[in-house]
């Protein structure tokens, strides 16, 4: 049963990782899309991840087997991929693009929640089913680097036919009805408002700011960095970028190691500080010589995801009351994943556009060394505010006291 989890995790992500990786360079370097366009573009997922819960807590939770609505959601998301792949105009990319996200991102929780279901305890045995995903992510981003076709629409084709593989697989999985069938709906259920009055708590409230203001920043490097890599000069920059889940990995597996001897509050820093670090790299690295800085801004996305994301789920688990957790997780999704990048892919298209120039050939390209430093001090802002005003209580309270005579 484990493997057949991993197996679908596998899948699951290797079709995220297909074409999100690159869907930025096709549109600017093939399509001639502006900034803003990329940024709306890439911002679709973020409507998706708002959008979602609701979705899947009227549908999965409600009225059907899990696996058949992940098979009914990707074979939807397989047509509109391939529908994406054969526009030209940024209106119709991005209606496909946002209609298919509307069915991918539900799927994210919709696998979570089916391996949690099959598993006996969650804790212990999910992370090793999860980091499937991942190795996923890898593997894809290998095959299109290698592939060459980052600047085409190949990738949303590969992405279809992982798709309809998933499709099938899904099918396949055991059954997996829905626990809440006769229970009547309600929009509390589905959205994690019960949930709001725990940011009264002023070390809460501090971590879900900084989590959404981090997640501005987040989607510069979502959003541009291939395209960067490519108009640098960067080879294979696809395959180049698996080295941040290469690093994810390992980083995952520190984890423990470090909160021993950080704690919360300083793990969620050292987080926030591999962005300001990461961006500094991108602005200032280049090819040849400088290609060292490529590589370690690339490799520092397992600090900048895991020490700070994963981090933060551990502090939710934490504080929140048994009975608010999913909903507390819930919301921290729909700030970071949702609101965050949704504002962060306005944002970036904004700041990528002020820096566009024309060639002396008519080909678009950009002041790097700008937009980095603006996204990396986006990031600064925010792990100064987070340093200033977040407490750990639990830290606080297990600190020896000193007195004075």
């Amino acid at each position: 049963m484990k493997w057949r989890l991993r197996l679908m995790m596998l899948f699951e992500y290797a079709i995220w990782g297909a074409w999100y990786v690159t869907v930025g360079t096709w549109l600017g370097k093939t399509l001639h899309f502006s900034g803003q366009e990329i940024g709306a573009v890439a911002g679709t997922t973020a409507i998706g991840a708002m959008i979602s819960p609701l979705f899947v807590g009227l549908m999965a939770d409600r009225l059907f087997d899990t696996r058949r609505v992940l098979a009914a959601l990707h074979i939807i998301g397989a047509v509109l991929l391939v529908v994406a792949a054969q526009q030209s105009t940024f209106a119709l990319v991005y209606a496909a693009l946002l209609a298919y996200s509307l069915c991918y991102m539900p799927t994210l929780a919709l696998t979570t929640s089916l391996a949690m279901r099959h598993i006996t305890d969650p804790r212990e045995e999910f992370g090793a089913i999860r980091v499937f995903g991942t190795i996923g992510w890898i593997v894809v981003g290998l095959i299109v680097g290698a592939w060459g076709v980052e600047a085409t629409a190949s990738p949303l084709h590969l992405a279809a036919g992982l798709s309809v593989v998933m499709t099938i697989y899904c099918l396949t999985l055991p059954s997996t009805p829905p626990l809440a069938r006769n229970q009547r709906f309600e929009l509390r259920h589905a959205l994690p408002l019960e949930s709001l009055h725990l940011l009264r708590d002023r070390s809460m409230a501090v971590f879900a700011l900084a989590s959404f203001l981090i997640c501005i920043p987040l989607q510069f490097y979502y959003a541009f960095t291939n395209l960067f890599l490519n108009e640098v000069g960067v080879v294979n920059a696809a395959g180049k970028m698996t080295g941040g889940q290469m690093s994810e990995i390992l980083c995952m597996l520190l984890i423990p190691w470090f909160f021993r001897r950080l704690g919360v509050k300083y793990m969620l820093a050292v987080g926030m500080l591999a962005w300001v670090l990461r961006y500094a790299m991108f602005a200032f690295g280049g090819t040849g010589e400088l290609m060292w800085m490529l590589w370690l801004g690339i490799v520092l996305h397992g600090i900048c995801f895991d020490f700070f994301f994963v981090v933060g789920q551990i502090y939710i688990d934490r504080e929140a009351p048994p009975a608010l957790r999913a909903a507390t997780q819930g919301l921290i999704t729909f700030l970071t994943y949702g609101l965050g990048m949704f504002v962060g892919s306005w944002l970036s298209g904004v700041v990528v556009d002020t820096y566009a120039k024309t060639g002396a050939e008519g080909i678009a390209t950009h002041d790097w060394h700008a937009i980095w430093l603006i996204a990396g001090g986006c990031a600064a802002f925010v792990l100064v505010l987070f340093v200033l005003m977040f407490k750990d209580r639990r830290e606080a309270s297990a600190a020896p006291v000193t007195t004075t005579a």
